[in-house]
C-alpha cells in the first residue's frame, strides 16, 4: 500500500486478500470463498473466521470500504488493474489483438517483468489457490512465447538462440519451442543445426513417448530443406511468410462480441482446461462443455475464450452453429457439420468416405497429434456432438447448448460450466462498454432499473443498451420508464428473431414435450422467487414423482435452475414468457384451480406449522384443501421452523398473488399463519406488508374475520416492533370485530396485547384490567393453554404493582399448565416473570435460574426479541447481584440480536452497557 508492504500473517488470511484481489473489483460470494480457503471441507466456525479476516485485512489497508461487504460476499474496492495479474493480463492482450511489433515486445516485456518467481507461492497448499497459479503460469508462458514470436519477426533470430535453446532443454517435447529454435537458427543461417534441432526433437518423441513430431513440425522441416521463400527472415518476406503460413491453418472462429465483460470465474476454469491438454493421457480430449438458458451469453463465452486463446492451438481453430435451438428449427446434421470441418482441413473431395462413421474416422485422423480448438456452438443433444470430438489429446473442445449435456459430462469426461446470471457489477460494465461510463455513471438509479427490468440476462441488457446508444439525447431514465410501462417481454421485440427475446425463448420451448411444456407455463403463474416439488406438483396437481420427471426436464433445457435441493427458478423475464404462453394457451378454468391449489399448498402446509411454533394461535379454521395438493408434514418445532425458514419468501409472495386475483380466504389466513414465524424473526416490514395486503383484500370482499385477523396481525406486529400509536386502534378495532362475531380467543388474544401496550407505556394497572377480562373470556372455553398464559400474565402484572408473591403464585399454576400440555412458548414467558418476581424479592439466585431457563427454551424456540428482552434482564439480575462480567456478557447478547432486528430496544441496553464502562467519578 502506497509502496509499502504490509505484511500479511496466515495462511487461510493470505488465502482470502488472494482470491478477492484475482477479482478486485467482482463480487466474491461467501460460498467461493470458503470453498477457496477451506475446499470441500470448511468448518463450523467458516464464516465467523471469514468476517474475522476482512475485519483484519481492513486494518491493514487502512480504510473500511476498501472491502465492501454486498450480498452475496465482499468486492476489494481497488480499481480494476490493482493487481499485477489483472495488469499482465490486459497487457498479453493486446499483444495477442495488435499488429504492432514492436509495441507488442514492450508489452510482453512489462508483462513478464510483473512476474518475481511463481505465482500465489505464499499461499500454496489451498487447492483453489493451486489452479489459479496453474492459470497464471501459463499466462506467463503464453507471454514469454508471444515475446519470441515477435522478436522473430523483428528480426532478433541469433539473438534469440541461446534463450531457446535453453528452453528447450527445459521442455524437452515442446513442439512450439522447438519450431522457434529451428526457425532462429534457420534465418540466422544455421540450416544445418535447424534441422538437427528437428532430429533432436524427433529422437526424443519416438524413443520416450513413442510418437512422431506434429504435421505442422515436419512440414516446417520440410520447407526448410526447400528453402521455401516463406521461411525468409522478416526483411525479405514477412507479409509472405505470415500469409502463407496461414492459408493452410483453419481459423473459422467468428467475430468475438466486442463488448463482452466479466465471466472472470467461467473463464479461469476454462483457462485451466488447458492445463490438462498437457497433463492428460494421448487418447484423451479435453472438452468443456458451456450450458445456460436462452440469452444468458453462452456463445459469447465460448468465442471470447477461444479468440483468446487461439494462439495456443497452431494447427487452427474450427467452429460450426450446430443450430440445435434455432429459429428455423432445422437442426444441423452432423454430417453436415463434419463435410464442412474436412473442408477447412483441405480434404480433397474424392478423398471423403461415404458414410458419416467413416468421414469421422478421417476426421479423428487428421486431428491426431494436432492442437486444434473446436468450437461446438448451440448444440441440441450428445448424438449431435460425438462425431465431432477428436479422438486424441492435445485437441480442446467447446461445447454451448440450452442442455446440460450430461451424457457429455458422465461418458467423456466433459467439463460442466453452467452460466448463471450476470451479476449486477457485472451488468453495470456491459452497459458501460456499449453506451460509456460517463452516461452511466450520470444516471446510477436509472441504469439499476434498467438492469433490474433485464433481469440482469446479457441479452435484454445488450438489446436494452442498443437501445439507449441508437438514441443518445434520451436519458435513461426515459428508457427505465419504457420498460417499465411497456411489460416485461415487450421493450424487447425485434425484426431480427436472433435479437427478440420472446423468439429465443421460444426456441426452447417449442423442443418440449407436452407434458413438459405445459408444467413450464403453470410454473410462470407462481409469483415466488423459487417453488418446491411439493408446490410444482400441487400447481399442476400430478403426483409428485412424475412432476419430479418433468422439472429434471425443464431443467435439462436450463429453462429453470435448481439453485438449492429442490427447488427450482428462472429469472424475471423467463417467468413473464411461461405466463404470457400460459394465459394465450390455457383457459382460466385451468390457470384457476392450478393456482388455488398451489395457494392450498402453502396454507395447509404453513398451519399446522404455525400451531407447532406457538400452540395458542388465535384458531382461523382453513377451508378443506383441494384434490391433488401436497401437505409438507412437520414433526417436530425444529422441523417446522426450518421449512418457515425456507418457504417464508414464496409465502409472501403467495399472500400478494391470492389478494390480487380475488382468493377470499388464503390472504389472511397465510398471512395469520407465518405472522409468529416473521414477528420472531424480526422481520417487521414483511410482517407490516403481509397484513396490510391481507386487510385490503378483506375490505374489498367485505370478508369481517378476515379483517379482525389482519388487524389483530397489523397490531401485534406494530407492538413488537415498538410502534404503539399504530398498534392501539388496530388491536381496538380487532378487538369490536372479534366481539361481533363471538371469537372468543381472539378477543382475549387482542386484549392480552392491549396489556401488553400498557404495560410497556408504564400503565401496569391498566394492563392489570385487560389481562383479567382476557381470563375471564377464556375460562369459559376449553382452552387451558391460553387460561396459563394469562395466568402468566397476572403474575406479571402483579409483580410490576409491587405484590411479588402474588406473582409467584399465579406463574407457578400457570408453569404447571404449560409443563402438562407441553406448552415450551408458555414455559418460556412463564420462567423469565418468576425471574422478575424472585428478582424483585431479591432471590438472585433463584431468578437466574429462571431466567436461564427462560434464554434457553427462547433460544430452542428462535424467538430473537423474546430471547434478547429476557437477556436484558437477566444482565440487570446479574448487576443486582454484585456479578458486573456476567452482567455486560448478557447485555452484549442481548444487543447483538436487538441490534441485528433493527430494534429500538437497543439503544436502551446500549446506554446500560455504556453506564456500566464509565469511569467512576472521583
Amino acid at each position: 500500500m502506497d509502496g509499502v508492504a504490509r505484511p500479511v500473517p496466515g495462511l487461510r488470511r493470505k488465502g482470502v486478500l488472494a482470491v478477492l484481489a484475482l477479482h478486485a473489483g467482482t463480487i466474491v460470494s461467501v460460498d467461493r470463498l470458503v470453498h477457496a480457503i477451506w475446499d470441500e471441507h470448511p468448518p463450523a466456525t467458516a464464516l465467523n473466521t471469514l468476517q474475522r479476516h476482512m475485519s483484519y485485512l481492513r486494518h491493514v489497508f487502512g480504510a473500511r470500504d476498501t472491502i465492501v461487504a454486498r450480498s452475496p460476499g465482499y468486492v476489494l474496492e481497488l480499481g480494476s488493474e490493482a493487481t499485477d495479474a489483472a495488469v499482465a493480463e490486459r497487457l498479453v492482450r493486446q499483444a495477442q489483438q495488435s499488429e504492432d511489433w514492436i509495441a507488442n515486445t514492450a508489452r510482453l516485456r512489462a508483462a513478464l517483468a510483473l512476474w518475481r518467481g511463481p505465482a500465489l507461492v505464499d499461499v500454496a497448499g489451498l487447492r483453489w489457490m493451486e489452479e489459479q497459479s496453474r492459470r497464471l503460469t501459463l499466462l506467463e508462458e503464453e507471454a514469454r512465447y508471444a515475446l519470441i514470436e515477435a522478436r522473430l519477426v523483428l528480426g532478433e533470430h541469433a539473438e534469440l538462440v541461446p534463450e531457446l535453446a535453453r528452453l528447450t532443454a527445459e521442455q524437452p517435447y515442446h513442439e512450439n519451442v522447438h519450431a522457434q529454435l529451428m526457425l532462429a537458427l534457420y534465418r540466422a543461417g544455421r540450416q544445418a543445426d535447424a534441422l538437427e534441432a528437428y532430429q533432436v526433437l524427433r529422437r526424443a518423441l519416438r524413443e520416450d513417448l513413442g510418437i512422431e513430431p506434429s504435421a505442422a513440425l515436419r512440414d516446417l522441416q520440410t520447407n526448410m530443406l526447400r528453402h521455401d521463400p516463406t521461411l525468409d527472415p522478416p526483411g525479405q518476406a514477412v507479409a509472405g511468410s505470415r500469409s502463407a503460413s496461414k492459408a493452410t491453418v483453419p481459423s473459422q472462429l467468428p467475430l468475438a462480441v466486442r463488448t463482452f465483460v466479466g465471466r472472470e470465474p467461467e473463464l479461469a476454469r476454462l483457462d485451466a482446461t488447458l492445463t490438462d491438454t498437457e497433463q492428460a493421457q494421448p487418447a484423451a480430449v479435453v472438452i468443456s462443455a458451456l450450458s445456460g438458458t436462452a440469452g444468458i451469453g453462452k456463445t459469447a463465452l465460448a468465442l471470447h475464450w477461444a479468440h483468446r486463446v487461439a494462439a495456443q492451438f497452431p494447427d487452427g481453430q474450427l467452429y460450426v452453429n450446430l443450430r440445435g435451438f434455432d429459429a428455423g428449427g432445422s437442426v444441423l446434421d452432423p454430417a453436415a457439420a463434419l463435410r464442412s470441418f474436412l473442408d477447412a482441413l483441405n480434404v480433397p473431395a474424392h478423398r471423403i468416405p461415404a458414410t458419416l462413421d467413416d468421414q469421422a474416422s478421417l476426421y479423428r485422423s487428421l486431428l491426431a497429434g494436432k492442437r486444434v480448438l473446436v468450437v461446438l456452438d448451440n448444440a441440441r443433444d450428445v448424438a449431435q456432438i460425438r462425431p465431432l470430438l477428436p479422438g486424441s489429446g492435445g485437441c480442446v473442445v467447446v461445447v454451448t447448448s440450452r442442455r446440460q449435456l450430461t451424457a457429455l459430462v458422465a461418458t467423456e469426461g466433459a467439463h460442466p460450466l453452467t452460466l448463471d446470471l450476470l451479476t449486477p457489477a457485472q451488468a453495470r460494465d456491459l452497459m458501460s462498454a456499449q453506451i460509456g461510463k460517463d452516461r452511466v455513471a450520470a444516471e446510477p438509479a436509472a441504469v439499476d432499473e434498467i438492469i433490474e427490468r433485464c433481469a440482469r440476462l446479457p441479452l435484454a441488457l445488450a438489446l436494452a443498451a442498443a437501445r439507449a446508444a441508437t438514441r443518445p439525447h434520451l436519458p435513461l431514465s426515459g428508457l427505465a420508464a419504457e420498460l417499465r410501462d411497456a411489460g416485461a417481454l415487450a421493450p424487447f421485440d425485434r425484426d431480427d428473431a436472433t435479437a427478440d427475446l420472446r423468439a429465443v425463448f421460444s426456441w426452447s420451448y417449442s423442443a418440449l414435450r407436452p407434458d413438459v411444456a405445459h408444467l413450464f407455463r403453470l410454473l410462470g403463474l407462481a409469483r415466488g422467487p423459487y417453488i418446491t416439488a411439493d408446490a410444482a406438483a400441487s400447481l399442476a396437481g400430478l403426483p409428485l414423482a412424475q412432476v419430479r420427471t418433468l422439472l429434471t426436464e425443464l431443467t435439462d433445457v436450463n429453462l429453470l435452475s435448481e439453485h438449492a435441493p429442490g427447488r427450482y427458478t428462472f429469472h424475471d423475464l423467463l417467468r413473464a414468457y411461461a405466463a404470457e404462453q400460459a394465459d394465450q394457451l390455457d383457459d382460466n378454468h385451468i390457470r384457476r384451480p392450478a393456482v388455488h391449489r398451489m395457494l392450498d399448498h402453502y396454507l395447509h402446509s404453513a398451519h399446522p406449522a404455525a400451531q407447532l411454533l406457538d400452540p395458542h394461535l388465535v384458531p382461523i379454521d382453513p377451508a378443506p384443501v383441494q384434490p391433488h395438493v401436497i401437505v409438507q408434514q412437520h414433526n417436530s418445532h425444529h422441523a417446522a421452523l426450518s421449512w418457515f425458514s425456507a418457504e417464508y419468501t414464496p409465502l409472501l409472495a403467495a399472500i400478494d398473488h391470492a389478494a390480487e386475483i380475488g382468493f377470499e380466504q388464503h390472504p389472511w389466513q397465510l398471512a395469520s399463519t407465518v405472522s409468529t414465524f416473521l414477528l420472531r424473526q424480526g422481520l417487521w416490514q414483511q410482517h407490516t406488508h403481509a397484513h396490510s395486503t391481507a386487510l385490503a383484500a378483506a375490505r374489498r370482499l367485505g370478508h369481517r374475520a378476515g379483517q379482525a385477523h389482519a388487524l389483530f396481525g397489523l397490531g401485534i406486529g406494530n407492538a413488537r416492533a415498538g410502534r404503539f400509536d399504530e398498534a392501539h386502534p388496530q388491536l381496538e378495532q380487532a378487538l369490536d370485530l372479534f366481539g361481533k362475531l363471538d371469537h372468543r380467543i381472539g378477543a382475549a388474544v387482542a386484549l392480552e396485547t392491549l396489556a401488553w401496550i400498557s404495560e410497556r407505556r408504564n400503565r401496569p394497572a391498566d394492563a392489570l384490567r385487560d389481562v383479567n377480562r382476557a381470563l375471564s373470556i377464556v375460562e369459559t372455553t376449553s382452552h387451558r393453554g391460553h387460561q396459563a398464559r394469562f395466568l402468566n400474565d397476572l403474575g406479571w402484572f402483579h409483580s410490576l404493582l409491587g405484590d411479588h408473591h402474588q406473582a409467584v403464585a399465579h406463574c407457578e399454576k400457570a408453569l404447571a399448565i404449560g409443563q402438562e400440555l407441553g406448552d415450551v412458548n408458555g414455559q418460556a414467558a412463564t420462567w423469565d416473570s418468576l425471574g422478575y418476581a424472585h428478582r424483585q424479592l431479591r432471590d438472585y439466585p433463584r431468578a437466574i435460574r429462571c431466567y436461564q431457563q427462560a434464554v434457553d427454551l427462547y433460544r430452542e424456540l428462535a424467538d430473537a426479541y423474546n430471547q434478547a428482552v429476557t437477556l436484558a434482564d437477566f444482565g440487570d439480575t446479574h448487576q443486582d447481584a454484585g456479578d458486573a462480567d456476567a452482567a455486560r456478557l448478557a447485555w452484549r447478547e442481548a444487543l447483538r440480536i436487538l441490534t441485528q432486528i433493527d430494534h429500538p430496544d437497543a439503544d436502551d441496553v446500549r446506554a446500560r452497557l455504556d453506564r456500566e464502562s464509565a469511569p467512576e467519578p472521583a
